[in-house]
């Protein structure tokens, strides 16, 4: 037996007495976590966007009634969320009755996140107030970390850091709440990443537009799982859809996502670094303040955001707002804009002076691009880098043609190496080149296609720089890196959910780096 594997039979006695999410049985669980489970009810897109309490419960159903009392649960919860735009988890008596009706410990999570050569941070929803730790099974035997407690302050929510681990190392784990296990998927996996420097081989998923429907589905995020990936960026266009400023209709489409088996089974395992696009943000190509909206509204949609997710930081904090970010995953420097936050001006009136990053965030760019140790970097956009695909709708090149060259001409500039276009927003999967006077081709990918859900034309109008194009699919970007090599490679590939391999591109870190024009 490997020696850090938990006994399953120990895992399945932690978990007696909470029935809810059936894990009494571990080789039942194994099977309903199972990605064979067929889709019986396709929820449209226009169905997704409306959202009613009766298409809420068909996105939760979708792939198999689920028991009563999940079912009950969601019933009640919707109906108190969406009964005050300021509704909340926390202190809230019809939520916390239904959840004791029904068995359980807690609303939400396990989720990883933030992983790293030694540890991870583990996010849960309790159903009250209470202390959450993880005890993770190492060669010395089983290790607690925490209690950290979620509080009415922060939503019922608590993010646990796990710290010490060997890199590049699985580890089992489970969680308690008031010291007592919770139900924990089977698939409940820790998996370190290679220290810094370190030559490695790393999987990486990534695409945008779950559009809720897409965290139900279980060949989708179970065949991420199974490939090995890493980890998933998740390109915005997630959990919430069109919901403004009613913040409990917010925590109600996360409430959805949580109650998912699919997803329970993938974000205990595999960590979700999250941006958000127009959907998540207030609603169809919104941003910055909205018309009828107001600041207090647009802080308060990213207090509910960071509640729900678990990123490695979040903007400039509370004073100045957004959720951008810069982390590390193995090989690669990972660093996720927020083009919603700070985004002014008005494209389509005349002398308005618009931006898509704000000057603010410009310049945290600028300064961090110069910190990346490489040797690659993904640089991700909620919505497109190219024109190419509805005149650019939406876009960098709608929005903010100047920032977006001040953004390539300085990576050019500076030779700064391996730096990867990722982007979404526009559904289906489109891959572009994007060349330079400079001589040097910027890559872009563009899988916005985890919700299989119809958009704009697929190919782009005489555009000899496209490299691919699909449209009504389920499937995921997923980047594998090799630095073990002399010239360091990193392979896109598009993946269908049923296992299909529909484009390949393959590319070297040399490729990836700007020549030098000095004379």
């Amino acid at each position: 037996m490997n020696p850090y594997s938990l006994p399953l039979l120990f895992l399945c006695i932690l978990s007696a007495g909470n029935t809810v999410l059936a894990v009494a049985d571990c080789a039942q669980t194994h099977q309903k976590c199972s990605h064979k489970k067929e889709l019986i009810d396709e929820v449209s897109l226009d169905e997704v966007h409306l959202g009613t309490p009766e298409i809420d419960l068909r996105i939760l159903n979708s792939y198999g009634e689920r028991p009563r009392n999940i079912q009950n649960l969601f019933i009640t919860a919707r109906k108190s969320l969406s009964s005050d735009p300021t509704a909340a988890f926390a202190e809230n008596a019809a939520i916390l009755q239904a959840s004791l009706s029904s068995g359980l410990t807690h609303l939400g999570g396990p989720m990883l996140g933030e992983v790293k050569a030694h540890g991870v941070k583990l996010w849960v929803r309790t159903i009250k107030p209470a202390p959450v730790s993880v005890i993770v099974q190492t060669q010395d035997g089983p290790v607690t970390f925490g209690p950290v407690n979620s509080t009415v302050e922060s939503d019922l929510t608590a993010v646990v850091p796990v710290d010490g681990l060997l890199p590049d190392t699985p580890y089992p784990y489970y969680v308690t709440v008031d010291g007592k296990p919770i139900d924990m998927p089977e698939s409940a996996t820790i998996r370190t990443h290679a220290a810094p420097g370190t030559p490695t081989k790393m999987k990486l998923a990534f695409g945008s537009c779950l559009h809720k429907r897409g965290f139900v589905n279980h060949s989708l995020l179970g065949l991420i799982r199974e490939r090995g990936n890493a980890a998933i960026l998740l390109l915005g266009d997630l959990a919430v859809d069109d919901r403004n400023n009613h913040l409990g209709l917010h925590r109600s489409d996360y409430l959805l996502r949580d109650l998912s088996v699919a997803w329970q089974a993938f974000s205990a395992s595999i960590p979700a670094y999250a941006q958000w696009d127009d959907h998540d943000y207030f609603d169809n190509d919104l941003a910055g303040i909205p018309k009828s909206f107001t600041d207090a509204d647009r802080r308060s949609v990213r207090k509910v955001w960071m509640q729900n997710w678990n990123n490695p930081s979040y903007g400039f904090g509370d004073e100045q707002g957004g959720i951008f970010f810069r982390t590390r995953i193995g090989p690669a420097d990972l660093i996720m804009l927020d083009t919603r936050y700070f985004r002014e001006g008005d494209p389509w009136t005349e002398g308005s002076q618009t931006t898509y990053l704000g000057e603010a965030q410009m310049q945290w760019l600028e300064q961090e691009l110069l910190k990346c140790k490489g040797p690659f970097i993904i640089l991700t956009s909620g919505t497109m880098w190219s024109d190419y695909i509805s005149n650019g709708k939406d876009s960098w090149g709608v929005w903010d043609k100047t920032g977006r060259e001040r953004v390539l001409s300085f990576i050019e500039k500076h030779k700064i190496p391996g730096v990867l276009l990722l982007s979404g927003d526009r559904h289906g999967a489109r891959g572009f080149r994007i060349p330079r006077k400079s001589g040097h081709t910027f890559y872009e990918f563009e899988p916005a296609s985890l919700g299989g859900l119809h958009g704009p034309p697929i190919k782009a109008k005489n555009c000899s720089e496209q490299l691919f194009g699909f449209a009504h699919i389920h499937a995921f970007g997923e980047l594998e890196f090799d630095t073990t090599i002399s010239d360091p490679e990193v392979t896109f590939r598009l993946i269908k959910s049923d296992g299909t391999q529909l484009h390949e591109t393959r590319l070297s870190l040399s490729q990836l780096t700007p020549p030098d024009t000095s004379e």
